[in-house]
């Protein structure tokens, strides 16, 4: 045996060991996997949600090693209730294939697994078909049933059962964007093995990494004499996150320009994140031993997602830390507390705070003052906060907040007024020179949501087709109203999630029943009330009321324009829409560089 493969023998010995031993792998190859491709096109299929589809790829590439399946009632029930799998193996977080629907699901048959798009991913076994209480597994996982954590507002449409059983992995979900960062535990550990260097300190994150974030990894490195593991999420984040493909551009610039090569190792987490803030510390600490990483770095709120319905954060700012510590030597992972940093602007450098000697001029941001007062401004970020090639990307996909899209949502009871209003407000809006499009739940039940009945599981349907379509105009800036009862909160929740908690108004119209009922020029309610018309809204439906909208609108006692203005005010105070006066000198500031513009040309020609 020569050197070099003594040397590389003695690394791969030296490295931290997958959690409990080995990295599972479920991917079938060569002869296997063509007659079970044949196999699976006789079988009935199951098409996986954008969170299954990564929680299967995680599975199938060794991540959440030990897992070699979607958990069965015996592991789910173990870790909602001790934070481990039935074999007593520390695993805080449950992963499960939830399903809507099993009267095609067959305990002992195959089921084929694919993507939204039809495409082949597995074939599983079904061995366990189990029910699954949301209520019970929010509160026991993520320590909260409140609708406005954006998990329990999406698990509301997972279905009522869940499946387990072995699986064969024929092809991974396809990914085109970033090929070469995409890299398997077993991948990122042979890198790392190349770099010689036994310590590695993994850095998890789902935003752009700035200056505090750079010295802070760096820090961490050196302070370990090990490598450097920046391992961003690009599955699912937090709804309104910067998207992936912006961040990882930033990131890629950072470790080619401002990182050390021969001890930085940047590769990607396709990770389906829960916000689960203590928990999902654990598990973030474990998916990283498993790529080979012996310390895990861990900041204020790690994994948060942000404030409840009555305006607290969901977790405290070091309890994902204290959670964490306290498994630290079950996990195998050390961990590394990521300790708030200022820069000294007379020293030109950053420092921890507790380090900073009394009276030292300290300068800092905060996320709120990132992106209120620059890139919602289109100004340049502070080179002492970023570094040019980061401020240079976000500024490519910050518009001023003004020029930004939003979803106003109007609930309430049928006849409360909400297409009267909408109606007004979308006039006012074209006024301040936005462009709007009103999705009305009569019309949207004639067109997009054609076929569907009142039941629960349909009327959340109708809902989150309107939600889905919201998300898509509000993220392409564009402005979008919809006036809908949509009854129930979780899935109100969930198209708030989907649009972005600071881009969705929900719009309570508060109208008395018995307003309503005398409103009701179709006779809706008077059907109800005679048993011609079962599970109306109010009658014999419930309505859950919103615990904290935005805005609580009356109807009665007013004037039909006064609900509209009020409106109009709240989007102009949240900087949403300009008031006329500064619509119009922004007009005119346009005429203005217009005609210079063009006095300019006509001086060249």
């Amino acid at each position: 045996m020569n050197h070099t493969a003594a040397k590389s023998r003695e690394n791969i010995e030296e490295l931290i060991s997958p959690y409990c031993g080995k990295l599972v792998n479920l991917l079938v190859e060569g002869e296997e996997r063509r007659e079970l491709t044949e196999h699976a096109n006789k079988l009935p299929s199951l098409q996986l949600s954008p969170r299954s589809m990564c929680d299967l790829e995680l599975l199938s590439i060794g991540t959440f090693s030990p897992l070699d399946r979607f958990m069965g009632k015996a592991d789910y029930t173990a870790v909602l209730e001790e934070i481990r799998l039935a074999n007593g193996t520390l695993f805080p977080i449950p992963i499960t294939l939830p399903v809507q629907g099993v009267q095609y699901i067959q305990k002992g048959k195959d089921l084929a697994l694919r993507s939204p798009k039809n495409e082949l991913l597995a074939i599983m076994t079904v061995e366990e078909v189990f029910e699954w209480s949301i209520s019970r597994e929010a509160r026991l996982v993520l320590g909260t049933t409140d609708v406005r954590h954006p998990l329990i507002a999406e698990m509301a449409s997972w279905g009522k059962a869940y499946i387990s059983g072995p699986l064969r992995v024929l092809n991974l979900p396809k990914h085109y964007d970033f090929v070469e960062l995409r890299r398997t535990p077993a991948e990122v550990r042979s890198t790392v093995q190349a770099l010689d260097l036994t310590n590695v300190v993994a850095f998890q994150t789902r935003n752009p990494i700035h200056g505090a974030h750079e010295e802070w990894t760096k820090r961490a490195a050196a302070q370990v004499g090990g490598a450097l593991l920046i391992h961003p999420v690009v599955g699912m984040t937090k709804p309104g996150d910067v998207d992936h493909y912006t961040r990882v551009r930033a990131y890629k610039a950072l470790v080619e320009r401002y990182y050390d090569k021969r001890t930085t190792v940047l590769s990607l987490l396709p990770l389906a994140m829960r916000m689960a803030g203590p928990r999902e510390a654990v598990w973030h600490a474990i998916i990283r031993r498993n790529y080979g990483a012996n310390h895990f770095i861990v900041g204020r709120d790690h994994a948060g997602p942000g404030v409840d319905s009555s305006g607290h954060p969901f977790y405290g700012p070091y309890d994902a830390q204290n959670l964490l510590q306290r498994f630290e030597p079950e996990v195998g992972v050390k961990m590394i507390r990521f300790q708030e940093i200022v820069y000294l602007p007379d020293e030109a450098r950053f420092e921890e705070q507790h380090r900073v000697p009394p009276g030292t001029r300290v300068v800092t941001l905060s996320g709120t003052q990132v992106r209120d007062e620059y890139l919602s401004k289109g100004a340049s970020l502070p080179e002492w906060f970023t570094r040019p090639e980061t401020a240079a990307i976000l500024a490519k996909i910050s518009l001023p907040v003004h020029q930004q899209g939003f979803c106003i949502w109007f609930t309430g009871l049928s006849g409360a007024g909400k297409s009267t209003i909408a109606e007004i407000v979308a006039i006012l809006l074209m006024e301040h020179g936005r462009q709007v499009t009103v999705l009305d739940g009569d019309v949207v039940r004639t067109h997009l949501s054609k076929g569907l009945g009142f039941s629960k599981e349909d009327r959340d349907t109708n809902i989150l087709r309107i939600g889905f379509v919201a998300s898509e105009i509000v993220r392409h800036h564009g402005v979008i109203i919809c006036a809908a009862v949509s009854p129930y909160r979780a899935a109100r929740n969930e198209c708030r999630s989907m649009v972005g908690k600071d881009r969705f108004i929900e719009i309570f119209v508060d109208t008395p029943l018995e307003v309503c009922e005398q409103r009701d020029l179709k006779g809706m309610y008077a059907k109800a009330r005679r048993g011609e018309l079962k599970g109306f809204t109010g009658i014999d439906d419930l309505y859950e009321e919103p615990l904290n909208p935005e805005i609580r609108l009356k109807t009665t006692g007013c004037f039909p324009e006064d609900n509209p203005h009020q409106i109009i005010n709240y989007l102009i105070d949240r900087g949403l829409l300009l008031s006329s006066h500064l619509s119009h000198k922004l007009a005119d500031f346009g005429k203005e560089a217009n005609s210079t513009q063009q006095a300019a040309e006509n001086s060249i020609h």
